[in-house]
């Protein structure tokens, strides 16, 4: 289960975000994990809120103010009752004086207390792509994984169907090598795939007969990307013993599938001597962005295949 302790939290995010640990050191072995974000009724981040608290909750100059305006007993009352068992930690960004009765209730139930320079809104905007990622659900996936024109493109395919050789020729013509062989897929957002590499595989490229190669090493930093959305699915068929089943010429419904609960792209290319997968992959991209403005290439020559033919009549 996808889980980030508040410790390692704050020492990811120091020296990015100026964190100062106030209170509350008792604390830092809390974790924020993936079932407890996606079953409670808790925000993961958000400014101080009494009524829906949220898991991390963030004080900036109007949130100071008003436990300001609050008299001590009152004050103390009301953060007792944000620091329940469930509360991560609390943050008082924009550089804001730490009151002392939140430093009391940090303390007291153990909750660490960070400060920060930076204002509170930018300094959740920071914060939320870094948690999206450390919760993410994730899985690992056979294949490689390269951004070709813009888009991340996941090639798959059995053994032998030649994934590595597409993926370098790929390479070749300008795209960018992700990962090879073990792809790992995290699900940053309800409708977000991100791929990306493990450190063990990070560079390499496995091709039959040539080995393992050094991407870096042979085609230099930028046929190299960290890490990419998952837009779309290239799947290599290597053709059946037997006679094989013709393949729908005219598709209307696009190939898709659903990866940790969302709906990827799919694409089909039957592999055959003097195909040029590369050239075909790279179609695939462009035919897919033509369908997301609208386009669709096979919908509008049978819409004038039709017309032609009531013409006639």
């Amino acid at each position: 289960m996808p889980q980030v302790s508040i410790a390692r939290l704050f020492e990811d995010n120091r020296d990015k975000l100026g964190l100062a640990w106030v209170a509350g050191r008792s604390g830092g072995a809390k974790a924020l994990n993936s079932e407890l974000t996606k079953d409670s009724s808790k925000g993961l981040i958000g400014h101080l809120n009494f009524i829906h608290p949220n898991l991390i909750q963030v004080l900036g100059t109007s949130e100071v103010a008003y436990l300001g305006s609050l008299d001590a007993a009152g004050s103390r009352s009301m953060l007792k009752q944000a620091a329940t068992r469930e509360l991560a930690c609390f943050i008082v960004a924009g550089g804001e004086r730490v009151p002392q009765p939140l430093v009391e209730a940090a303390e007291s139930a153990a909750t660490p207390l960070f400060s920060s320079p930076v204002p509170s809104v930018e300094l959740m905007w920071m914060l939320r792509p870094y948690l999206a990622r450390a919760l993410a659900e994730s899985t690992t996936v056979h294949g490689v994984f390269l951004e070709v024109l813009g888009m991340g493109v996941l090639i798959t395919g059995d053994s032998g169907a030649g994934k590595s050789e597409l993926a370098l020729e790929l390479i070749s013509r300008g795209s960018g090598l992700i990962a090879d062989d073990v792809v790992e897929l995290y699900r940053i957002g309800p409708e977000t795939v991100e791929g990306r590499c493990p450190p063990l595989l990070k560079d390499f490229l496995e091709v039959r007969g040539l080995g393992v190669l050094n991407i870096r090493t042979i085609f230099g930093e930028a046929a190299l990307r960290p890490r990419k959305n998952l837009k779309l699915l290239v799947h290599l068929e290597k053709p059946a013993p037997a006679e094989p089943q013709p393949a729908e010429r005219l598709p209307l419904n696009a190939g898709a599938e659903r990866i940790m609960g969302v709906v990827i792209r799919k694409v089909t290319i039957p592999v055959a001597a003097g195909r040029n997968l590369a050239v075909l992959t790279e179609a695939a991209v462009r035919n897919y962005v033509l369908q997301l403005r609208g386009m669709d290439s096979t919908r509008e020559f049978i819409a004038r295949q039709s017309e032609h033919m009531q013409k006639r009549d």
